[in-house]
């Protein structure tokens, strides 16, 4: 998710002079006035439900980076959520909560008063070390030299700070050790992303398998695949395959006849000719056939985009290495193979003058990358600092054309002589070569030379002032807020066990008395129709026996107690309460504000679902009701089952009570579903898992201490966090409508422990609330 900034409740272009000025106050004018044209809204919409509620950096950045600039400078639209009408945001203003995660707004839920009853959008956010220095890069290198021949850096310019190696995205996602191959090879998880086929799936049906399951070692052979295609009326089609060996001998360099007819040759691209193709006789299933009996059991397959290759295949094969993600890249963009074969091998590959690419010498060129990476190492990879080189790259053929090249009515040179030259591509820049001015307010603000400078003593209340003074001013702003290093990281593991300790506390009931022989099977079942059931014990310290039962999910927990306190179970009359202990003392205030959360409007849970139902059969079980927009079922997140509950999403908020009542009507006439109101129905769900069911240990008396220092500075926090959310609160509401607003908590991931962010998001609408 990502987000915009303005000016005088207006979007300020790159460039504009006094002209552009006026303009913008006439607008202004007419709509004080009332005159003219009304504006257009901004709308956000974003598929955030169930599973799909994780976000990356590299993913959020794209949000930001489309908002800020639109399709007008070559931005495009997120993957993962849509804005609409992005010409028409006054502007984007990132809040960002210094080194809060999803913990701290969970555990002062209550406190964050404003913040839970703004932003319906929100997501799960992967931690980061340093964020900001993902968002607006870190230290600066000198500006390139420009000579006669072009942009050229000396090669103490190109090597990066060690503090720019923390932040490159290839440090982030390997560290800086080295590792053996195994630790580069694409997981199930990642090979679905990426649309790898995989076996079982439904897309891969007919699909060959390579039977390479052997377990794979740091010694596994490595493979170099490379497939051109054409396009025929079936699609992408393979005509040429080339497989070389660990020493780059070419076992196979074959072309193959497409079953359907060619409609275009790429030629330029493939190298395949018409006439090339005329003799052939190999066909698909002859390559399927050679490559199964050519690879060892234990073959680690290495390309470039290599799924590419393996669908034209139609071939499935375990243990893959991609050197587009190996060789890790901000905001999910990826090298060509043809940059990484010059900048790191120093070859050249693909060159011009030949006709179309050669398949056995790309392969060789992956091989080599992947080898390269492995035996240096993430460190001396990240050190040959790729992204700056491909900017000078950029940048030189930008200034040999300089007079076709034009950036909003400047020259290139111009720009070049204005931009700060950073070790990495920095999102600031982005904005500050189309004439925008971001502004950065909190414990790092920009200085005159457009770096980043530590400014630790500005306290929240100095940055709230400058930010209601100097956001309108600007066309993006990031501004940060801090609780203060003396209650952050170090009370970390402290504050994650009491979270843990209250969810386990919410999400547990007991039951009873029963009778001496009374059946826990009945027990169990009738507890079982309110959701997934995590534990179930017998109390017998008691005169007569109760039952502790642990569910999965809050709604289970609350549903039991709603339902059951009272009824009549296994022969009993029986009382269905949650434990009492001081910190559920507000229990019963928090499930009410959970209900009331802007992102459970709409949303509904039910459980008592027969475990054999498919998303397509409840789907079809709930189609007659009305205006049902998103059906997530959970899954056990250790063995992938779907347990016996889901959520229904509705487009109206009355849609969904009005379903509450249908199916509540339905359990009158027998039925064995149960339903209410959600409470954890987005990240929270999946947030609430990882809390509950984490192996993380802490030592006894390390985490004791921890929590004993927590208790005697809790109830100050607890005053300093509601003091934040009212200035959240004030900066929130001085902003001009059409203003996308990203509330960030960065998440932690330091030697204390490591906690995944949250980040809340809406475009502000004319009742003060982010609109959806």
């Amino acid at each position: 998710m990502a987000k915009a900034v303005c000016v005088n409740g207006y979007k300020r272009r790159g460039g504009a002079g006094p002209e552009a000025g006026g303009r913008q106050a006439a607008r202004k004018r007419r709509k004080v006035d009332g005159g003219g044209p009304e504006e257009k809204s901004s709308r956000l919409s974003a598929a955030l439900f169930g599973e799909d509620c994780e976000i990356s950096h590299d993913q959020l950045y794209e949000l930001l980076k489309y908002a800020a600039l639109g399709k007008c400078h070559s931005a495009t639209q997120p993957s993962w959520c849509h804005i609409y009408h992005q010409s028409h945001l006054a502007g984007v203003v990132v809040i960002v909560l210094h080194e809060m995660s999803q913990l701290h707004f969970y555990k002062f839920y209550l406190q964050f008063k404003h913040l839970r009853k703004v932003f319906r959008h929100r997501f799960t956010l992967t931690p980061s070390a340093n964020f900001l220095a993902s968002l607006y890069g870190e230290g600066a290198n000198p500006k390139p030299q420009n000579t006669a021949q072009g942009l050229t850096s000396s090669s103490s310019e190109c090597m990066p700070k060690s503090s720019d190696l923390q932040s490159d995205p290839i440090i982030r996602k390997y560290g800086e050790k080295k590792r053996g191959l195994t630790s580069y090879t694409l997981t199930l998880e990642e090979q679905k992303k990426n649309y790898y086929p995989i076996k079982g799936s439904p897309g891969c049906k007919g699909y060959i398998y390579t039977e390479c399951d052997q377990q794979r070692t740091d010694s596994s052979p490595l493979f170099g695949l490379d497939c051109e295609m054409c396009l025929t009326a079936k699609g992408n089609e393979v005509t040429r395959v080339s497989l070389v060996d660990a020493q780059g001998q070419c076992l196979l360099n074959e072309l193959v006849k497409p079953e359907s007819t060619v409609v275009n040759y790429r030629t330029r691209f493939s190298g395949i000719t018409k006439k090339m193709l005329l003799p052939v006789k190999t066909r698909l299933s002859d390559i399927q056939t050679r490559l199964k009996k050519m690879l060892p059991r234990d073959a680690v397959l290495v390309g470039h985009s290599l799924n590419a290759d393996l669908q034209a295949l139609e071939m499935i094969h375990p243990s893959v290495i991609d050197t587009s993600l190996l060789f890790a890249r901000n905001e999910g963009r990826r090298f060509k193979l043809k940059f990484l074969a010059k900048a790191v091998l120093g070859k050249d590959i693909q060159c011009e003058q030949k006709l179309g690419h050669d398949p056995a010498e790309d392969a060789r060129a992956a091989l080599e990358l992947a080898q390269f990476f492995i035996e240096q190492g993430p460190a001396k990879v990240a050190e040959l600092n790729l992204e700056m080189l491909l900017t000078t790259e950029k940048l030189a053929e930008a200034s040999q054309n300089k007079d076709a090249l034009q950036l909003q009515g400047c020259r290139v040179q111009e720009q070049l002589n204005e931009l700060p030259y950073l070790s990495k591509p920095c999102f600031l820049d982005c904005l500050r070569v189309t004439g925008q001015n971001p502004l950065l307010l909190g414990r790092q603000e920009l200085g005159s030379s457009g770096l980043c400078q530590s400014n630790l003593s500005t306290s929240n209340k100095q940055i709230l002032q400058r930010a209601l003074e100097d956001v309108p001013l600007s066309t993006f702003s990031i501004i940060e807020f801090s609780l203060g290093p003396e209650y952050m990281a170090s009370h970390l593991a402290g504050l994650c066990e009491k979270v843990r300790s209250k969810l386990t506390d919410m999400l547990t009931i007991y039951a009873g008395p029963f009778e001496e022989s009374f059946c826990l099977k009945s027990v169990k079942k009738e507890f079982g129709r309110c959701g997934p059931i995590r534990s179930l014990r017998v109390v017998t310290e008691t005169y007569q026996p109760y039952v502790c039962i642990q569910y999965e999910v809050l709604e289970a927990a609350q549903l039991a107690v709603e339902s059951l306190n009272g009824a009549e179970v296994a022969g009993s009359c029986i009382k269905v309460q949650r434990p009492v202990t001081a910190a559920m003392l507000d229990c019963d205030v928090l499930i009410k504000e959970l209900e009331l959360d802007v992102e459970n409007e709409g949303v509904i849970y039910v459980a008592g679902l027969k475990k054999s139902l498919t998303e397509t059969d409840l789907q079809e079980e709930f189609s007659q009701l009305k205006d049902l927009e998103t059906l997530f079922l959970p899954k056990d997140r250790q063995s992938g089952k779907h347990r016996n509950c889901c959520f229904l999403k509705f487009q109206k908020s009355q849609s969904a009570v009005d379903a509450l009542e249908v199916i509540n009507s339905w359990t009158m006439k027998g039925s064995t579903l149960r339903s209410r109101n959600a409470l954890a129905s987005g990240h929270l769900w999946r947030w609430i898992w990882q809390m509950k069911y984490s192996n993380e240990k802490q030592g006894g008396n390390m985490l004791y201490e921890k929590m004993e220092q927590l208790c005697d500075s809790e109830q100050d926090l607890r005053k300093k966090v509601k003091k934040l959310d009212h200035r959240i609160k004030k900066l929130y509401r001085s902003l001009q409508n059409n203003t996308l607003c990203v509330v960030l908590f960065p998440g932690v991931n330091s030697m204390h422990g490591s906690q995944s962010g949250l980040g809340l998001m809406g475009i502000k609408d004319d009742g003060g609330r982010s609109a959806w």
